[in-house]
C-alpha cells in the first residue's frame, strides 16, 4: 500500500500519514478554475473595499467565533490529514482563531497620515488603500495557522483572498471556508481552491489580476514563486525555510532550556520552519544538559495522532521521511555520536505510517547535512561551544535567518546575542512561541516581508501620497 497522494485527473485522495487510509477527497482544480476564482474575487473587491473597516472587523470576528465553536471537528480533521497529535491540532485551530480575532480587533485602528505645512498653503496626506486580490499559498505542516497569518490582515485591510492549501492537506481549509461562509463572511471574499502547485499555484501567481502573493513554504519553491510574481511586478510576502540555532550559556536555567529544546525541536514531529534545528551548549553545562535532554526525549511517545498518549506523530509523507533518513545517515557517516533514535520505530502499529524515532546526535561535522540543510523532522544536532562569541559565529554560518534563541541570566550577553544573531526573531529565556503582536519574518534565505504585528498590515495596503493646496483667500 502507498500513502502517496492518489489522484485521477479531477480528484485528489487524501490519506492519513499514520495509516495510509483514505480520509477524504478534494477536487483537483487547474488553470481555468484559478482564473474563475480570481475573477469572482476581483468582482467582489470594490464592495468589500467600501465596507467600513469596523464592519470588516465585525464580520471577521463572527466568522472566527464560528470556527472556534467547531474546534473539535476541525482538530480531528487536521490530525487525520496532516498526522499531528490531536492536542497539537487543537492548539493550531485555536491559534488560527486568535490570529483572526487579533486582526479583527485592529480594524478600527487602520490609519493614514497627515503632513502639515508641506509647502505654502499646502499639506500632505498619506492614504492607505487595499491592494485587491491576494493569493495565499499555504504548506502542509501548519495548514490553518499559516492561512490565518495571511487571511486576517488581508481581509481587514479590504482585500479579497484566494487560498491554495497544499495538495495533501486541503480538507481542514475547505471546511473552515465553509464554516466562515455559513456564518456571515461572503464566499467571494475568501475562496479556497485545491490542486497541484505546479498547475493551480502557478496559474494563480501569474494571473494578471492578482495584486499580491503571500507564500509560506520551502526556499527553492519560494524563489520560483518570486520569479513568477516578478513578471507582473506583484507584491510578495515569502516566509521560507529556517535552521534555527539555540544557544545555552553556562549560567542558564538548564531545566527550562531543556524543556524548550524538546518542545522546540519535536513539536509537530519537527516539521516546522521555526523549529530548533541546531543546539549549541556552553561547556560547563553541556554534559548535564545532554543527559537531561536525552531523558526527556526518551519519554516522548511516538504514535498515530489519534492514539491516546501520543506526543509525536508520523512525518507527513514517505518523501519527507526518506529525506530525513538521508540527512541523518549521511551526517553519521561523517562523524558524531548517536545518542538516541536514528531509525524507524519497531512494531506493527508503525508499519503503515511514516514514523521516525526522535533523534539526538552529539558533535556531528559542522558541514554535515543536519548542520547545513533545513531539517524537517525529529532530529537535533548538538555541539559544545566555549563562549557566547563562538556560539553566535556558529549560529550565523547558516544561509537561513528565521528564528533563534539564547538562554542566559546575563543581561549583557542576552543583549549581545539579540543584536548579533542574524535572524528575524530571537527568544531570550523563552520557548519559541510566535505572538500576533510582534512582526515575524526572516533574514537571508528565510524570506522577505513580515507576518504578524501591525507591520503585517503594511504588506496588504498601498500607500498613496496626496498634496492639498489651499486656494488664496
Amino acid at each position: 500500500m502507498t500513502m502517496a497522494t492518489v489522484a485521477d485527473t479531477d480528484v485528489t485522495v487524501v490519506c492519513n500519514p499514520a495509516t495510509g487510509e483514505e480520509v477524504g477527497r478534494a477536487l483537483r482544480h487547474g488553470a481555468d478554475e484559478a482564473a474563475e476564482a480570481v475573477a469572482r474575487a476581483r468582482a467582489a473587491f470594490p464592495a468589500w473595499w467600501e465596507t467600513p473597516a469596523a464592519r470588516r472587523g465585525e464580520l471577521l470576528h463572527e466568522a472566527a467565533s464560528a470556527v472556534l465553536a467547531a474546534r473539535d471537528e476541525l482538530s480531528l480533521q487536521l490530525t487525520l490529514e496532516q498526522g499531528k497529535p490531536l492536542r497539537e491540532a487543537r492548539i493550531e485551530i485555536t491559534r488560527f482563531v486568535h490570529t483572526l480575532e487579533h486582526y479583527a480587533g485592529l480594524a478600527k485602528n487602520l490609519r493614514g497620515a497627515y503632513v502639515p505645512n508641506l509647502d505654502v498653503r499646502a499639506h500632505g496626506l498619506v492614504l492607505k488603500r487595499p491592494l485587491g486580490v491576494v493569493v495565499a499559498i499555504v504548506p502542509w505542516n501548519f495548514p490553518t495557522t499559516l492561512l490565518g497569518n495571511k487571511l486576517g490582515p488581508a481581509l481587514v485591510c479590504g482585500n479579497v483572498v484566494v487560498a491554495k492549501p497544499a495538495e495533501t492537506t486541503p480538507l481542514t481549509t475547505l471546511r473552515i471556508a465553509e464554516i466562515m461562509r455559513e456564518h456571515g463572511l461572503p464566499e467571494v471574499l475568501f475562496q479556497a481552491v485545491t490542486g497541484k502547485g505546479s498547475v493551480l499555484g502557478e496559474a494563480l501567481v501569474t494571473d494578471p489580476h492578482v495584486a499580491k502573493v503571500a507564500f509560506t513554504g520551502s526556499t527553492p519553491v519560494g524563489k520560483h514563486v518570486a520569479e513568477l510574481a516578478a513578471r507582473g511586478v506583484k507584491r510578495v510576502t515569502l516566509e521560507l525555510g529556517g535552521s534555527d540555532p539555540m544557544l545555552v550559556l553556562d549560567d542558564a536555567d538548564v531545566d527550562g532550556a531543556v524543556s524548550a529544546a524538546s518542545v522546540g525541536r519535536f513539536f509537530n514531529c519537527g516539521q516546522a520552519c521555526l523549529a530548533i534545528k541546531r543546539l549549541y551548549l556552553q561547556e560547563a553545562i553541556a554534559d548535564e544538559f545532554v543527559k537531561k535532554l536525552t531523558a526527556k526525549v526518551q519519554r516522548l511517545k511516538v504514535g498515530a495522532g489519534t492514539a491516546e498518549g501520543t506526543t509525536i506523530g508520523p512525518l507527513h509523507s514517505e518523501e519527507q521521511r526518506a529525506t530525513l533518513e538521508d540527512q541523518v545517515d549521511s551526517t553519521l557517516e561523517g562523524g558524531g555520536e548517536l545518542l538516541l533514535g536514528g531509525k524507524r520505530p519497531d512494531g506493527d502499529e508503525y508499519s503503515s505510517g511514516w514514523f521516525f524515532e526522535p533523534t539526538l546526535i552529539l558533535e556531528p561535522p559542522h558541514d554535515s547535512k543536519l548542520a547545513t540543510e533545513e531539517v524537517f523532522g525529529p532530529a537535533l544536532p548538538i555541539w559544545r561551544i566555549g563562549s557566547l562569541e563562538e556560539g553566535i559565529e556558529r549560529a550565523n554560518t547558516s544561509e537561513f535567518g528565521l528564528g533563534s534563541s539564547v538562554w542566559t541570566r546575563d543581561l549583557t550577553a542576552a543583549t549581545v546575542a539579540a543584536e548579533k544573531l542574524e535572524a528575524g526573531y530571537t527568544w531570550i529565556n523563552s520557548a519559541q512561541i510566535i505572538y500576533d503582536e510582534l512582526p515575524f519574518g526572516g533574514f537571508g534565505e528565510s524570506g522577505v516581508g513580515k507576518e504578524h504585528g501591525i507591520e503585517a498590515l503594511d504588506h496588504y495596503q498601498e500607500a498613496k501620497a496626496v498634496v492639498v493646496r489651499q486656494s488664496p483667500r
